[in-house]
């Protein structure tokens, strides 16, 4: 049996799931906006903010290259 790899290790997958958790709230602050359609602070502002983090922690999670010291 050939032993492959993963493309990523643990650490990744962890920084991924962390990205993810920040996306989901971004997205519910946004759509927890009690504002019509949305334009208040938590729609406009927060809300959007918290979704590029999220996008931020998920472009780092990829590129994130855990040092191996053997």
């Amino acid at each position: 049996m050939d032993n492959k790899k993963l493309a990523f290790s643990k650490t990744n997958y962890l920084i991924m799931g962390a990205g993810l958790v920040v996306l989901l709230l971004g997205f519910v602050l946004m759509s927890s906006d009690s504002e019509t359609y949305g334009f208040g602070v938590l729609g406009l502002t927060v809300g959007p903010i918290v979704v590029v983090l999220g996008f931020i922690i998920e472009f780092v999670a990829i590129l994130y290259n855990p040092k191996n010291h053997k």
